[in-house]
């Protein structure tokens, strides 16, 4: 059983968990600017354009920050910690808000390469976490 919270899918982001429970990444893409944005959105944030479509993204990129939660964010993390909160820039130029999935958290540094993993943690809702590359 999974007793950590779980994402709200909303209408505008049901496509998105649709695919990551196909193993897929996606993320919105704007026809004007030609710019990737994740979350997943009505308006494009760069241009503000509504001409937006998904694509699949190559789900690998590097990681832009990154902390070590010592502390469990609640006693659901409790067996997790310490664990590994991180913002990847995936190579589509979208920065995401992930964990990265690791035995050494000491070995995690800024600009590492990560590539994403898919963990089916209910029947429902599968999250995109990453590993180094």
């Amino acid at each position: 059983m999974y007793d950590k919270p779980l994402p709200v899918v909303d209408p505008e982001s049901a496509p998105y968990w649709a695919a990551l429970k196909e193993r897929r990444l996606i993320l919105k893409r704007c026809r004007d600017c030609g710019r990737h944005h994740f979350y997943p959105r009505a308006l494009c944030p760069h241009c503000h354009s509504d001409a937006l479509e998904w694509s699949d993204a190559r789900g690998t990129g590097s990681i832009y920050s990154y902390t070590v939660a010592r502390r469990p964010a609640g006693p659901a993390f409790k067996a997790d910690a310490p664990y590994v909160v991180a913002v990847v820039e995936l190579d589509e130029g979208a920065r995401m808000m992930t964990n990265i999935v690791t035995d050494d958290v000491e070995s995690i540094r800024i600009g590492q390469r990560v590539a994403v993993t898919f963990d089916a943690v209910t029947d429902e809702i599968t999250l995109p976490k990453f590993k180094a590359a």
